[in-house]
């Protein structure tokens, strides 16, 4: 079946828009992607940024116009509203819990912390604050995801039995210098890094996991982490994900595919280096078992934006964001209990954080 091709148009979901100023923490490419969206959506004004490296900092101060400075607490510190955390993992806790005194609203980098036991640290002190905080799933907000979570929920495929998810970049030269692979900064490999996006879309279309058993191999680079993770996890109720995420793909993948009763629905590619995006829609019909949907959606990666306009209208009008801090949290006690099942060799339990 020819495919549809969709231009995905973008909702403006902040009604009004909202005289914020935000700071940035972290002028890396994630920093520059945040800092990009905000302009884009004009939903608020970008008025500080720091780094470690001042040249990094100051090349966002000269394309947006704002202040620069190598000191994260001088962006807290200052009369922003908002503040964006695109640093390495092992500053988040520290910074996002700096942030909440100061009584601003967060957007953290996932994984929000390293470990569960940080995360829950941060959700105590955000429990004291009248504040929004929001873990950076962006992949919610692809729009092929959007509309596989719409065929979902609407029931197109009956009740959901199973998912898989297959998640792989290239790599590249000296990534075995990257801090990606010192674990007391990231918190791990290949798993906490881009397939905590796919554990956050399990829970999102399938709820909260009860049990998970995992395996990691360190197959080429020559790091302290995996660089290829292998889980299989569990609900109460019985429906069953798998996941396969790597560093060694060798062409940027990414597909995720969840099964019901009545059919199932695939979401292929993100754009860009990883291909057309595609959201793919299959009924159970014994009569014609071939029969699919297809919708693509091409041109550059909308997804930035659309979480951005979602994040700054719970702000607005004081709901939960989607990918909220306690998805955040969530994702990282099934992270946690699968790198403890690939230490123990054994299924472990997801604690219920």
């Amino acid at each position: 079946m020819a495919a549809e091709v969709a231009d995905f148009v973008e909702r403006d979901i902040a009604k009004e828009q909202l005289s914020m100023k935000v700071g940035l923490i972290g002028a890396g490419r994630q920093g520059w992607r945040r800092a990009a969206a905000l302009k884009q959506t004009g939903l608020g004004d970008l008025a500080f940024v720091s780094d470690l490296s001042l040249r990094a900092a100051n090349r966002v101060k000269n394309e947006f116009g704002c202040e620069s400075s190598r000191k994260w607490r001088d962006v807290i510190h200052s009369d922003v509203d908002v503040v964006v955390i695109s640093t390495p993992p092992d500053t988040h806790a520290q910074i996002l819990k700096a942030a909440l005194k100061q009584n601003k609203h967060v957007l953290c980098e996932k994984p929000l912390a390293r470990t569960l036991r940080e995360a829950i640290g941060i959700q105590k002190a955000a429990s004291r604050r009248r504040v929004t905080v929001k873990c950076g799933f962006n992949y919610r907000f692809h729009p092929a995801i959007v509309q596989a979570r719409a065929w979902v929920r609407s029931g197109k495929i009956g009740d959901l039995c199973y998912a898989r998810c297959v998640h792989g970049i290239t790599g590249r030269t000296g990534y075995e210098r990257d801090w990606r692979v010192r674990p007391h900064m990231s918190g791990g490999g290949q798993l906490i890094d881009q397939g905590i996006h796919c554990l956050d879309l399990f829970r999102c279309f399938m709820g909260d996991f009860s049990e998970g058993l995992a395996f990691l191999g360190t197959f080429f680079w020559k790091i302290p982490v995996e660089d290829n993770a292998f889980a299989v996890l569990r609900t109460s109720k019985g429906t069953i994900a798998s996941l396969h995420t790597s560093w060694t793909e060798w062409r940027n993948l990414f597909r995720i595919e969840f099964f019901g009763t009545e059919g199932y629905v695939k979401v292929e590619g993100l754009g860009e280096s990883y291909g057309t995006e595609r959201a793919v829609l299959g009924k159970r019909d014994f009569s014609r078992p071939f029969a699919e949907k297809t919708i693509e959606y091409r041109g550059h990666d909308v997804s930035w934006q659309t979480e951005w306009r979602n994040f700054i209208n719970s702000i607005k009008i004081g709901t939960q964001p989607d990918g909220s801090l306690v998805d955040g949290v969530r994702a990282l006690a099934m992270t946690d209990a699968l790198y403890a099942s690939a230490r123990s060799g054994r299924i472990a339990v997801i604690e219920k954080a």
